[in-house]
């Protein structure tokens, strides 16, 4: 049986009828899917020249045509690349082809992403990321005002100890006083050393209590500063201007934050504490007798082994207080829209997805008419062209075929007439066929 009179099977026909079908669709399709790629490729750029406008410093005209030049060639660049692959790619019959066209699509597609998608981003959602910077940026220094407030009051609680120096070396000055000590009364030697300590330790106390007020007043601007602060972050109006605003707060708290780091006490207790045996200055022995001189050297003794024990207790107590971690050193940087978004892209995934989404969405529509055109030639396999001819094909062959032999005719006729005027013998009438 030839191939011209083979009958097809209920397989072939249904493919061939679903190939007809999907190839009106496609007809259908074609006629609306380069504007609405057209359309996509405008929005791109018009996102695109938003994100380019924020990181333009510049506001003059050169700017602004560089913006728009820029958004230009991005619109042309996504309309003719995403057309190129619309009709190419799915047409693509060898497995070489299609992943020769599949790669150039991927890396057309990250270039795209280069040079559009993280700008669209930033027109999207710059704004909100600069303020996020901005939050971020409270919550650093607030860390770094707390710990240097931290590190200020624990070294206040070093007051304690000081206070419980003085008090131990005021009472054993009593004690020397009424003779209990070197067993004689009155304010000798060893009197005189005991209140030398007393004195420097209580003028220590004193430069503490001193440093609280200090230490009160800073720790309150700063928290006036970071309420400031937070208020700009969610302040209407234009981001970059509150930036302005927001840098020169930083300023300001910058500063509260150095003056509570002064404000420590902490190196000098420890200084003290080191000094308290070492810069005792040992009066000239008074005792009218040998006996009693001896007393007071032994006392003097004892009283230097207090001291060291209580430069001990104090410098240990210090030291505490200078091995806590010193604050974070924190500093505003401004940041553009554009490097906002991608420093904190994780917290704005629905922007990004949207932004890439615009450029490569195309995409999916070639994978989608690439898998069509595969399932139409699928049902044309293996079927000659008078096999897949339906109905109205056959309409307008026939009708083609009317039309020629009319034109023929006609053709015929002149000639006829032509050479009845020339007295020439006539040839044979043509058909279509011939």
């Amino acid at each position: 049986m030839t191939n011209k009179d083979r009958r097809l099977t209920a397989a072939e026909t249904k493919g061939l009828r679903t190939a007809k079908e999907l190839e009106a669709h496609i007809a259908v399709l074609d006629t609306f899917t380069p504007a609405a790629l057209g359309i996509l490729a405008i929005a791109s750029g018009i996102y695109t020249y938003l994100g380019v406008s924020s990181l333009l410093e510049d506001t003059g005209a050169m700017s602004f045509f560089a913006a728009i030049a820029y958004s230009v060639a991005v619109s042309v660049g996504i309309f003719v690349f995403w057309s190129f692959l619309l009709r190419l790619l799915p047409a693509m019959r060898t497995a070489a082809g299609f992943v020769g066209l599949t790669v150039s699509m991927i890396i057309g597609s990250m270039a795209i992403i280069a040079m559009s998608s993280w700008l669209n981003a930033a027109a999207l959602a710059g704004s909100a990321a600069v303020e996020q910077h901005l939050e971020r940026t409270v919550q650093d220094y607030q860390s770094s005002l707390e710990q240097a407030h931290t590190i200020a009051l624990s070294a206040q609680s070093l007051r304690q100890e000081v206070r419980r120096a003085k008090e131990a070396f005021e009472a054993l000055a009593e004690q020397e006083r009424s003779g209990e000590l070197s067993g004689t009364a009155g304010e000798g030697a060893v009197y005189r050393v005991l209140r030398q300590k007393t004195e420097e330790l209580q003028s220590l106390e004193a430069q503490i209590a001193e440093q609280q007020p200090l230490i009160d007043g800073a720790y309150e601007q700063g928290n006036a500063t970071l309420g400031r602060m937070r208020s700009l972050t969610v302040a209407p109006g234009p981001v970059e201007q509150r930036s302005v605003a927001f840098s020169e707060e930083s300023v300001r708290l910058a500063g509260v934050i150095s003056n509570l780091n002064q404000y420590s006490v902490a190196l000098l207790v420890a200084r003290a504490a080191a000094d308290l045996p070492a810069s005792v200055v040992l009066p000239e022995l008074d005792g009218r007798t040998a006996v009693i001189r001896d007393a007071q050297t032994s006392t003097i003794g004892s009283v230097l082994d207090a001291l060291d024990q209580r430069s001990q207790t104090l410098g240990q107590a210090a030291a505490q207080v200078l091995a806590m971690d010193p604050p974070q050193t924190t500093a505003y940087n401004p940041i553009s829209s554009a490097d906002a978004v991608i420093r904190y892209a994780g917290n704005f995934g629905p922007s990004w997805a949207g932004a890439i989404a615009i450029d490569l969405l195309p995409g999916v529509l070639v994978f989608i008419l690439a898998v069509t055109q595969a399932a139409i030639r699928n049902g044309r396999d293996g079927l000659s062209i008078e096999e897949t001819l339906t109905l109205s094909d056959l309409k307008a062959a026939i009708s083609a075929m009317k039309d020629v032999e009319a034109t023929m005719g006609d053709a015929d006729a002149e000639i006829h007439r032509r050479l009845r005027d020339d007295d020439i013998p006539a040839p044979p009438q043509r058909t279509a066929a011939e």
